[in-house]
């Protein structure tokens, strides 16, 4: 039987000095239309009756200030906002393992990590010896992947799966070779959490893809997956854009700005 999530966002980092150029492929330093675009970084929890699983795990505050953005509560915390602790946690979707998608696995002690072959294979083989593919990675965090996996507590995916009533995932590719979103059924239906398979609406609605990505073709076809896995384009949540915290209501009174309710439609 299909099982129903509550869905919300939680806004653990952000960067209001991000430029536009940064976040488009074809938009070069100098280039007129150049301006502020603010980035947010987020980590996502899927909750229902029976189970409570973490869709990334986010970076720690050192991670995100060596990286120049501006850190604002570690995702644990964001989560015991919501009630949430986190040995409750009982899975971590990995999207990619990007640093600020892939630290904190020693603050989940319970929880299995869910992680795409082709992402481990590139990020810990021949890869990472070139710099510029290695840039957004962390070692660290490579390292916390395998202590976790000789621990048993990494699952490895090829492709979909289900990973229970109401909840899978699917490997897209594009902005990384084993980049995955997630697919939960709440009560408005089938939302797609995309991560960086869409960073920002704007993105998708210039048709430019990001800055940063290992196969161009890829990553604007994942945009049709999308499609075709949400209820509707409104069901579709970007991995960075301010966006979402304005057009999704807070989680609770109190939570503006810091955790938003993802299982009704937005405004």
């Amino acid at each position: 039987m299909t099982e129903f999530y509550d869905l919300h966002a939680i806004r653990y980092c952000t960067n209001p000095r991000r430029r536009r150029q940064e976040n488009f492929m074809t938009l070069p330093p100098g280039d007129p239309h150049d301006g502020p675009m603010p980035i947010d970084f987020f980590v996502w929890v899927a909750k229902s009756d029976k189970r409570t699983i973490l869709i990334d795990s986010g970076a720690d505050e050192s991670m995100c200030r060596t990286r120049g953005h501006d850190f604002l509560r570690c995702p644990t915390e964001g989560l015991k906002l919501l009630g949430i602790d986190a040995e409750d946690v009982g899975d971590v979707i990995t999207t990619h393992l990007h640093w600020d998608h892939a630290g904190n696995f020693d603050k989940f002690p319970n929880a299995r990590f869910h992680v795409q072959q082709r992402e481990i294979s590139h990020a810990t083989g021949p890869c990472m010896e070139n710099a510029f593919l290695r840039r957004p990675y962390d070692v660290e965090h490579a390292i916390s992947l395998m202590r976790a996996l000789y621990g048993g507590r990494v699952a490895i995916h090829d492709g979909e799966e289900e990973l229970a009533p109401g909840f899978s995932i699917r490997r897209v590719g594009g902005h990384t070779p084993g980049m995955q979103v997630a697919r939960v059924m709440t009560r408005r239906g089938w939302v797609v959490v995309a991560s960086d398979a869409m960073h920002f609406y704007a993105n998708r609605e210039a048709g430019i893809p990001f800055a940063i990505l290992v196969d161009v073709g890829e990553y604007m076809a994942a945009w049709q997956v999308l499609n075709r896995l949400a209820d509707s384009p409104d069901h579709i949540i970007p991995g960075h854009d301010p966006r979402v915290l304005s057009i999704y209501p807070a989680a609770t009174p109190g939570l503006e700005g810091t955790a938003v309710k993802l299982d009704v439609m937005p405004k």
